[in-house]
């Protein structure tokens, strides 16, 4: 039996837990509410449990933990049910046992009684920064997606997005640069093999293959024959088709080195049925969607007014899943959500941070297998206008 009092103190260190992942562990910034985002956050409260009941005995201290924990993940799993639908079953287990682990060192900690009484000061600091570290650690590993299996054939891609030579256009300073490729093409190209073409003329995508077609500049109409033949064959195709790009130009105005403002695609659309009309004068904003059970982050994304009856709308019809012939089509109208700022983690490879599944969205698009992880976001539900 846990009296009131452990039990009041329970209660605080949960809810006070549950604020920190909320503000510090950025469940509010990134719009989740993933549990194990607390995971790094646990030991201070601990310690402060710890501290609470340092001359309680030892039974009682552990009695005490245990109702932590129970509050702690009933907290968590009914804010994930009330704003994601989701308890989050899967990144529970690991919340329970971090914080258990977590209750213990803090307690250790506490009980230290050395002969220099500034040792255990020192040694929660250590413990809150070591954990702190590498609890973030463990969750960029957890949610770090998967690449392509070994064999995966390229994916070709054809775009007018500036994603290579970015830097420049003079060709001494590009030479000297490097490829310096955009993050979006970098990190699909740690994902699974791409191919980056100029002309689908002669670079049909191989068997099993897929295609990215990234707002590209003009198709000649036999390139046009191709991708469709592709897909009505059984490929699978990502169309990125947007009707007013947002893509920050690198060049003066009018330069025809910047994107196309709008899609160059309408020939292609209208032979599959699909019609796609330009974004509201009134978005100007980073607008969350959720497509297919991934987050997406568009930004002047135009909606398809006509799709086959065969196809599947998400987004109220921004994006759009069309079986075409053997194959099927991705269909995007949007170009943007590639721009890294609306999809890369906060912090350089802390996938646990990331703003968007878009990345890994697409890899799996392209590689069957590709961009599943362990642990995924959960995100507050999206109500796209």
């Amino acid at each position: 039996m846990v009296s009131r009092g452990p039990l009041l103190r329970a209660f605080i260190i949960s809810i006070a837990t549950v604020a920190l992942a909320w503000v510090a562990g950025g469940q509010a910034l990134l719009g989740r509410i993933d549990p194990a985002l607390a995971v790094p956050l646990l030991v201070p409260s601990m310690l402060l449990l710890a501290w609470w009941q340092r001359r309680a005995p030892t039974a009682a201290r552990r009695r005490t933990w245990l109702v932590t924990l129970a509050f702690l993940v009933t907290a968590q799993a009914l804010l994930g049910l009330v704003l994601a639908g989701s308890a989050g079953w899967p990144q529970l287990p690991l919340v329970v046992v971090a914080a258990g682990v977590a209750a213990a060192l803090a307690d250790l900690v506490v009980q230290w009684r050395p002969r220099l009484a500034v040792l255990p000061w020192l040694g929660a600091l250590a413990l809150a920064v070591g954990w702190f570290a590498t609890g973030h650690a463990l969750l960029a590993v957890l949610y770090r997606p998967a690449p392509a299996g070994p064999g995966a054939p390229a994916a070709t891609m054809l775009t007018g997005l500036p994603l290579r030579w970015s830097g420049g256009g003079d060709i001494a300073a590009m030479i000297a640069e490097g490829a310096n490729d955009d993050p979006a093409l970098a990190r699909l190209a740690a994902a699974g093999p791409v191919s980056l073409v100029d002309s689908l003329a002669d670079h049909v995508p191989p068997p099993g293959g897929a295609l990215l077609l990234a707002h590209p500049r003009a198709v000649a109409p036999q390139e046009l024959v191709a991708i469709d033949a592709f897909v009505r064959g059984g490929g699978r195709a990502v169309v990125l088709a947007d009707a007013l790009s947002g893509w920050p130009p690198r060049h003066p105005l009018g330069d025809p080195r910047n994107p196309t403002v709008t899609s160059l695609l309408t020939p292609l659309l209208d032979h599959w049925g699909v019609v796609l009309a330009a974004a509201s004068a009134a978005e100007g904003a980073a607008l969350p969607a959720d497509v297919d059970g991934a987050r997406l982050r568009l930004f002047s994304a135009g909606r398809f007014d006509r799709l086959p009856s065969q196809c599947q709308a998400f987004a109220d019809r921004r994006v759009a899943r069309c079986p075409i012939g053997e194959g099927e089509a991705w269909l995007v109208g949007d170009a943007d959500l590639l721009f890294a700022p609306l999809w890369r983690p906060l912090v350089p490879g802390a996938d646990h941070l990331r703003q968007a599944d878009t990345m890994e969205w697409l890899s799996a698009r392209l590689w069957p297998g590709a961009g599943s992880s362990v642990l995924r976001p959960l995100w507050i539900r999206a109500h796209a206008g």
